[in-house]
């Protein structure tokens, strides 16, 4: 069956600056892509992947390449062959899903296997310029139980302990975004198992995994820009004890779930994280939170702005929207 598509851009303002390692986000500029029967229409959203110079026009060019493919109708299987993991086809496999459960009149949840459960978001503190004003922002959140927290390698004990003293019921997990070095990790160890941090995500950059081979860390080690997509798990698992999945990084909901199910089979845990998405970015994303142990989706909640009939949030409980994507209310 033949199928129209659409390609074009959404930019979203953040409600506030977001600092990470070496970058500051002040808006998310998103392809959306929809694809359509004549009577059913599915649509799929993607950020991209910043560190791969994943942006808009190279999405959009990507989709634009290989748009007779797609409107000649294409099965979301052969999506898989059709692109790389990346952007494009994470917006554009899950615009598939969602048009399938539309032509099906089934929900995403019969149709992944999926047993849906109520899920909750953590909250992601970025990084400020004193461990005074992460410590006001972590007091600030207090109806998330979860909190992430952005850290570089300037002053990562100091930060984490205000927070701490302002936070001393929640549960902490640190992003290094790479911002680490091995020295560094070994010497803050001691101090983030005091301050009972669960786990830290991506300490060390990409491509310098080896050091942590046959690492003893008390503390659990996430990777996230050290694992890409399923083609990079394998090696991955031998080393990191979970694995953050990113849609954009890994393609779309088909590879996310893959991905969950073979970390979970390796006896690892699951994150799943965002890239400041609107909702459209959470409900797929919301369908592999049901593998995971820590759960990143507060990406609407650092916009100005959402799809007004999106995803709402009570504190830090998600509940899925009826008739936005993909039939995923439960």
């Amino acid at each position: 069956m033949s199928l129209r598509l659409s390609v074009y851009k959404t930019s979203w303002p953040l409600e506030f600056p977001v600092r990470i390692t070496g970058r500051v986000f002040h808006e998310s500029e998103a392809l959306t892509v929809e694809v359509s029967d004549g009577e059913n229409t599915g649509r799929g959203e993607a950020l991209g992947v910043y560190y791969l110079n994943d942006n808009y026009p190279n999405m959009h060019e990507q989709i634009e390449a290989v748009r007779s493919h797609i409107e000649s109708g294409i099965s979301i299987e052969e999506v898989q062959d059709l692109l790389p993991p990346c952007g494009a086809r994470n917006a554009l496999d899950c615009a598939l899903w969602d048009l399938e459960t539309k032509r099906s009149g089934k929900s995403i949840w019969e149709l992944t296997g999926v047993d849906p459960a109520p899920t909750k978001t953590l909250f992601t503190i970025g990084i400020e310029d004193t461990p005074e004003g992460m410590a006001q922002k972590a007091k600030g959140a207090r109806e998330f139980p979860v909190l992430k927290v952005k850290l570089d390698n300037i002053e990562p004990v100091e930060r984490m302990t205000a927070i701490r003293a302002a936070r001393p019921d929640a549960v902490l997990v640190v992003d290094a975004n790479q911002g680490f070095d091995i020295d560094l990790l070994n010497a803050i160890l001691p101090d983030f198992e005091h301050l009972d941090i669960k786990m830290i995500e991506q300490p060390l950059p990409r491509g310098m995994d080896s050091e942590l081979a046959d690492y003893s860390s008390p503390i659990a080690l996430c990777a996230d820009e050290s694992c890409l997509s399923l083609s990079e798990l394998q090696a991955t698992l031998a080393i990191y004890d979970m694995v953050n999945i990113k849609l954009d990084k890994a393609g779309g909901l088909t590879e996310g779930l893959e991905i969950a199910r073979q970390t979970r089979a390796a006896g690892k845990r699951v994150m799943v994280g965002n890239m400041a998405g609107t909702s459209l970015s959470m409900c797929p994303a919301y369908v592999v939170a049901q593998f995971c142990d820590f759960i990143d989706l507060d990406g609407p909640l650092s916009l100005k702005s959402d799809y007004l009939d999106g995803m709402k949030y009570s504190e830090s409980l998600m509940m899925p929207p009826r008739g936005f994507w993909g039939r995923i209310q439960h």
